[in-house]
């Protein structure tokens, strides 16, 4: 149990219970961490609801997303995070060993366009305000300033996720356990 107490969907107002129910079944089994959310409507409605919108128009290929959610997870070593996560990465036809390795430099299975992904997440994550320029050149060359906005922004959003599940110490679903030893 996490260390408030969990907010079932009875609780929360007719408006917000469309968005608990989505989030928790459709975009994966986040139960959990919508029970905490749920305490705060306006961050159950804006916070999960932005992600749900992003899903419904998903304007960066999902691989590139997970690979990018995957690195800042294990880089906070947010075991939430890497448990719902690496198994979507695994889904998009990377190899276990690829996923248990994608911090290292030599990493196996990453071409270069999903290498830049990962080293763009390691900076963002851990040096913000010292990307150098020839990284977005390098971006621009592969994404759209729209892709590029949703996963800078996607990076930065996990970071906070890392942080809040692991501040209030949000429990992973069975079914995300189970998920990431299949």
């Amino acid at each position: 149990m996490a260390r408030v107490r969990d907010i079932e969907i009875e609780e929360v107002g007719d408006d917000l219970q469309a968005i608990y129910r989505r989030f928790s079944t459709e975009y994966g089994p986040f139960l959990n961490q919508v029970k905490v959310f749920a305490h705060r409507g306006p961050a159950l409605r804006h916070i999960m609801g932005m992600l749900l919108e992003f899903s419904d128009e998903s304007v960066l290929p999902k691989r590139y997303l997970e690979i990018a959610l995957v690195v800042v997870s294990k880089l906070n070593e947010c075991q939430y995070c890497v448990t719902h996560h690496a198994p979507k990465l695994m889904h998009e036809g990377f190899s276990t060993e690829t996923v248990e390795h994608i911090l290292q430099p030599n990493c196996p299975g990453l071409d270069p366009v999903e290498v830049l992904v990962r080293d763009y997440s390691v900076q963002v994550t851990n040096h913000a305000n010292r990307i150098p320029e020839s990284m977005f050149k390098e971006l621009r060359t592969h994404f759209s300033e729209e892709q590029i906005v949703e996963l800078t922004l996607r990076i930065a959003l996990c970071g906070f996720f890392n942080r809040f599940n692991d501040a209030l110490d949000i429990q992973t679903e069975d079914e995300a356990q189970l998920a990431m030893v299949s």
